[in-house]
């Protein structure tokens, strides 16, 4: 078959059949795409070229093998994406300049040119899926069926990560199962001073994978903007983007630099992360407006497998939606077994979800684990007697202050009040400035103007909301890095008595984490407010050899600043118990 206008993908058409017949249960992103999809085909400026996707198929069926050296069949998925990449062209008008045959001279000819539609193909599929052999896939194929020089990066988190996409060809390599490769890699690579057909024309070198034949290569790069940004790359495919805690879009550094070629292609896979609000987040809210169609990107295309909802898991029928290769490169009972392990161990539940459902989720390995950070039913602690804990910590900064109200039962009552600057806020990724607002919706987070914070305006705002609220404030704790001015003013104004310095510490941390621990273990902590919730979540203890914990305070813009108020001013409590009574 010839370009098409109207034809209807081969591998997409079977797929949509499957789908519509109940074989195939997809997700809504899924459909998203597939009305993507349709829209592409009911679209007569662009055409549908079944020669090139069969062509990257029996290159891989005949030339590849798998990791192990074994027989290649590709999956239905595979050849799903890759005819996305392959299959759809259009035509542009250019002015191009044609000297005339004596050489002298020449003049500007208007010439149709056949472009490549799909520039860059985000796959989110969970764990166990085979993305990092689809990758390997697409970069050998270019690299030995391309006959241009190019240049080809594959980056992931960290530099051995990548190299997984290089190990498959490396086996195709010593293997060379097909005709082409046995060709290629006919030779040695010692020689380098004889004959040139006696040389080897495709290697794996320290480099990475040479094609000495056009002088071609596939490297390795780290994930970081100053190593990818400003090289040519042809193809590129990044790995686990949204597994790792990255602040930064390599996505969009490699697309700079390979827009400087005609046809670039950008692959990028991951499973979906338990870092939240990070780089990855924003790539992901800009992909969901395309899928919805509020942005309108012919020349991205998304598959975002993941199961509706959370109430899914239980039913092993619609495990495809999350991965569509279920059954073929991970077995079913590989997801029973997480599935039952997610149940009995609550601190693996979220990674599990994540990992191997795309449910997207926050924290992992936390202090507080999911449960114990979903907010009670709000609650007002009018006339009450309360500790107050204080983390004031950088200027330029978060500065948090957190009630704890002891009521009947040792529940405790929690409210919390922060501070940052106009400056902060202005810095942060959309992600992160969406959850912001938020706070600031909600009246926990306060935002003065300027670079760094007054402590004096950040004291009368402060001594205001107690007012307001007619907190009996009985004792209060602080962490004495950058406090003195504050504590100060405070003993001043509120007399010395019940006024505790909580230096940071395992020393003095581990006894009340482990309490404030046992305390949400039962529920006993009663917050209602979002931002409470957003630290616990962000929480995540250190712990020696001898069991001894303290917060630790991974990141700057993960915050904690609530819950380390929180645990000051619990200490504060402890020492001041006979005020309480």
């Amino acid at each position: 078959m010839a370009l098409s206008n109207t034809a209807t993908p081969i591998y997409y058409g079977r797929f949509r059949e499957a789908v519509i017949r109940g074989e195939i249960p997809v997700c809504r992103e899924v459909s998203m795409e597939m009305n993507r999809i349709d829209d592409l085909i009911a679209n007569p400026g662009i055409y549908y070229d079944d020669k090139a996707v069969e062509g990257f198929v029996k290159f891989c069926e005949n030339e590849l093998t798998l990791t192990d050296g074994g027989d290649l069949k590709l999956l239905d998925s595979f050849k799903l994406w890759a005819e996305e990449i392959f299959g759809w062209y259009y035509f542009v008008d250019r002015s191009i300049y044609v000297p005339n045959p004596g050489g002298h001279g020449g003049h500007y000819e208007r010439k149709r040119i056949k472009k490549r539609l799909i520039t860059k193909q985000y796959l989110i599929i969970p764990r166990g899926a085979a993305k990092t052999m689809y990758d390997a896939f697409i970069q050998s194929y270019f690299l030995t069926v391309d006959v241009s020089t190019t240049q080809q990066c594959t980056t992931a988190p960290t530099m051995k990560q990548a190299e997984e996409v290089l190990s498959p060809i490396r086996t195709a390599l010593a293997r060379s199962k097909g005709p082409l490769l046995k060709f290629m890699t006919e030779g040695s690579l010692q020689n380098t001073t004889g004959a040139k057909a006696d040389r080897v024309k495709l290697a794996s070198t320290k480099k990475g994978i040479e094609n000495f034949l056009t002088n071609s290569l596939l490297e390795v790069r780290p994930m970081t903007i100053d190593k990818l940004q400003g090289r040519r790359d042809r193809v590129a495919t990044v790995d686990e983007w949204l597994s790792c805690d990255i602040r930064e879009d390599p996505i969009s550094a490699l697309e700079q630099g390979a827009s400087k070629n005609e046809d670039y292609l950008i692959v990028a896979t991951s499973s979906e992360g338990t870092v939240r609000n990070g780089c990855g987040d924003t790539i992901k809210m800009e992909l969901m407006d395309i899928l919805k169609g509020e942005y309108i990107n012919p020349h991205v295309s998304i598959w975002y497998y993941k199961l509706d909802s959370i109430d899914e898991v239980t039913n092993p029928d619609m495990w495809l939606k999350a991965n569509p290769n279920l059954g073929q490169t991970v077995s079913y009972e590989t997801y029973q077994l997480d599935v039952e392990r997610a149940e009995k161990a609550p601190g693996s539940r979220n990674d599990i979800l994540a990992k191997r459902f795309n449910i997207p989720m926050e924290g992992y390995t936390y202090f507080f684990p999911y449960e114990e950070t979903l907010p009670h039913r709000h609650r007002d602690y009018w006339q009450m007697p309360c500790a107050l804990g204080a983390d004031l910590s950088q200027g330029d900064d978060f500065c948090a202050f957190t009630f704890l109200f002891p009521m009947a039962n040792g529940f405790f009552g929690v409210k919390t009040r922060d501070y940052i600057t106009s400056y902060t806020l202005s810095k942060l990724p959309q992600a992160m400035r969406q959850k912001y607002d938020q706070f600031m919706q909600e009246g926990t987070l306060q935002v003065f103007d300027g670079t760094v914070l007054d402590m004096m305006q950040v004291y009368d705002d402060l001594d205001n909301f107690i007012q307001q609220n007619d907190y009996d404030v009985r004792c209060f704790g602080y962490d004495p890095y950058n406090a003195k001015d504050f504590v100060e003013r405070w003993c001043t104004e509120n007399a010395p008595f019940g006024v505790e310095k909580v230096i940071q510490g395992a020393k003095t941390e581990s006894v009340p984490l482990g309490e404030l621990k046992k305390l949400s273990e039962q529920r006993k902590l009663l917050f209602d407010e979002a931002l409470m919730q957003f630290a616990m979540g962000n929480c995540i203890a250190l712990e020696d050899t001898n069991g001894n914990r303290k917060l630790l305070k991974r990141r700057s813009d993960q915050k904690i600043d609530a819950v380390a108020a929180m645990m000051d001013a619990y200490i504060a409590w402890k020492m001041n118990r006979e005020a309480f009574e």
